[in-house]
């Protein structure tokens, strides 16, 4: 069985866990389950962010089927909703993300540094997929 090394996913995941504690982060870091909610989000759609409506609850308690992706914790469910607009947008989010995103206790820091690293490893999907 393989496993994925998500601290080595993102750019300045492993800096970031290995050099500061869980607790502490500095304003421009993500802890290391932080990094992970971001990778994770790439998988998300951007039909994850809604509430299923009545069909749908209807239909995935028959068939056990659309289990919802939301977190429990409610600031890093604001992490994953913002990360999953950004795989999906780009740098492109509207106003109203920002103020969540600032809202939940992260920094405009943070915001930051989440779009740029989403925006390279998208980038990076992009040539794998062309070459």
């Amino acid at each position: 069985m393989a496993y994925m090394d998500l601290s080595q996913a993102f750019a300045g995941g492993a800096a970031l866990a290995t050099a500061q504690p869980a607790a502490e982060t500095p304003s421009t870091g993500f802890s290391g389950i932080e990094w992970t909610v971001i990778g994770l989000a790439a998988k998300d759609s951007l039909a994850s962010l809604g509430e299923p409506g009545r069909l749908s609850r209807a239909l995935g308690g028959l068939f056990g089927l659309g289990a919802s992706s939301k977190l429990a914790d409610p600031r890093l469910e604001a992490l994953r909703q913002t990360a999953v607009q950004a795989w999906h947008h780009g740098y492109l989010l509207p106003a109203s993300e920002i103020g969540r995103f600032i809202a939940a206790g992260f920094s405009l820091d943070q915001f930051e540094t989440l779009l740029a690293s989403i925006s390279r490893r998208r980038q990076t999907r992009r040539k794998r997929i062309t070459a």
